[in-house]
């Protein structure tokens, strides 16, 4: 393989790993209050609310539900408006936010489904706030299926952001063009 090539090749890792860690940072950010949200105002829960719950619910499970290419090919005129084009790395990083959040909420929500209601039942008894149950009790409680969300979602990403060079070429595409012009086959 020529340097040229070697070169091409890192850059697309690059990549690859900036989308996948900058998305998965802000699809936290996005996901991990709005799966607390779901979590607390479920029917039964800290502060049940079966309105926004059924609305919150809904509007996962319809984002989830959008096969990501075509959430890809639906936010180009919102990307742009955001980073201000629809091509390359930043542009990029945007439908993968909005298509990992949804799906890191749902899991925030199963991670938090797994605590016992004893715990809450207990901290309710001690007179704690809805907050204080949720920061000091379930956060640090559902941590380990955080970290398996986290997992779970960062791998997803990886996937996507190989469907991210059909809206937006980054390196890996500038590879495969480079090596159909020169006529390279890989080893």
């Amino acid at each position: 393989m020529s340097e040229a090539m070697m070169w091409l090749l890192l850059r697309g890792v690059w990549e690859t790993l900036a989308m996948t860690f900058v998305s998965g940072f802000f699809g936290f950010v996005l996901g991990l209050p709005v799966g607390v949200l779901l979590y607390v105002t479920r029917p039964g829960q800290i502060v049940a609310n079966a309105k926004l719950y059924r609305t919150l619910s809904a509007l996962v499970n319809i984002f989830r539900s959008i096969p990501f290419i075509i959430l890809l090919v639906w936010m180009i005129p919102f990307t742009r408006v955001i980073v201000g084009t629809s091509i390359g790395l930043q542009a990029a990083i945007v439908p993968l936010t909005v298509g990992a959040a949804p799906f890191i909420a749902r899991m925030v929500e199963n991670a938090l489904l797994e605590i016992p209601t004893g715990l809450i039942e207990a901290s309710r008894a001690m007179g704690a706030t809805p907050l204080q149950i949720v920061r000091k009790v379930l956060l640090p409680e559902a941590l380990p299926g955080l970290v398996n969300a986290a997992t779970i979602t960062l791998i997803t990403l990886v996937g996507y952001s190989a469907m991210g060079g059909a809206v937006a070429p980054v390196a890996w595409v500038r590879l495969v063009i480079s090596m159909a012009i020169l006529d390279i086959t890989p080893p």
